[in-house]
């Protein structure tokens, strides 16, 4: 398995993995926070501190390839170990870790994907809603031209690194590939087996025809979870049964991306069809 499939693996299986409350508040101490260590004259006996570096350095280890990216708590410390390797980048790539604010010290995270307009991003000690205070891992989407993003560092993959930079043309990821097993040559005829029933090609369900704008149904909190986990969220709140404003706006922006799925004449579409369920439960990694 290419080792940014591990890491992107790791990290969006820990999507919605949220950090301690305390009186009301988010305290920063997390599984991340533990993992990494005490840091002195903080909160929480020394775990309370900001934790979207380390959730990257704990991804990276958990997918064995914690030399690929650095193990700090600190947004500016990475920034300048990319940066020593000239392994940083004003384009993104997949696999890379994505810096936000002035020099790249405010806030960190992974990118999962990337298209001509969007980079979309699964991020440790973030939330839904913009505030700054963080709660939890989340599956982002962020304009590539957002002033608020400063730059990638790229780690130096095995297989290459699929990125937007022209510099890095040469090093473009490989495909990956499996020999095919030899057989020793059989002594005589093998016996005719009856053929097994075929398995389910996909995972991929279909729309039930009640899931539609202003409607109940147990179907739509799934709609809900492929469009947080394929970057079209935020949908504030728990997951619902409810087909309410914020999940039309989430499909809309779904539409945006796919305009060839809207339903036609319509430019702003919060209903999803048929096909479009399928392809949003392709992006959210269904197969």
């Amino acid at each position: 398995m290419k080792q940014v499939t591990k890491v992107l693996s790791v990290a969006k299986a820990e999507v919605g993995t949220q950090e301690k409350r305390s009186g009301g508040h988010w305290v920063n101490d997390s599984k991340y926070n533990r993992w990494f260590g005490k840091i002195p004259g903080y909160g929480q006996d020394g775990y309370g501190w900001p934790w979207c570096a380390a959730f990257v350095a704990w991804v990276a280890a958990e997918a064995g390839i914690s030399g690929l990216y650095p193990k700090t708590a600190g947004c500016a410390t990475a920034v300048a170990w990319f940066k020593r390797q000239d392994r940083f980048s004003e384009y993104p790539a997949i696999g890379a870790q994505v810096f936000f604010g002035a020099n790249g010290g405010t806030h960190t995270g992974l990118v999962a994907d990337y298209d001509a307009d969007y980079i979309y991003t699964v991020e440790g000690n973030t939330n839904v809603n913009g505030s700054a205070e963080g709660d939890g891992v989340y599956a982002k989407k962020w304009a590539r031209r957002n002033p608020y993003v400063y730059g990638y560092g790229y780690p130096k993959f095995a297989e290459g690194i699929t990125s937007a930079d022209p510099k890095f043309k040469d090093e473009a990821a490989k495909a990956e590939t499996t020999p095919a097993p030899t057989k020793p040559a059989p002594t005589k005829p093998a016996p005719v087996k009856p053929k097994p029933a075929p398995k389910p090609a996909t995972k991929v369900v279909a729309l039930n025809a009640a899931v539609k704008p202003g409607a109940r149904h147990a179907q739509v909190k799934d709609l809900q979870k492929f469009l947080v986990k394929a970057g079209y969220g935020p949908i504030p709140g728990a997951y619902t049964t409810y087909y309410g404003p914020e999940t039309q706006k989430a499909v809309a922006r779904f539409h945006n991306k796919n305009p060839h799925l809207r339903t036609a004449g319509r430019s702003y579409d919060p209903v999803i069809g048929k096909s479009g369920f399928k392809e949003l439960q392709r992006e959210a990694g269904i197969k």
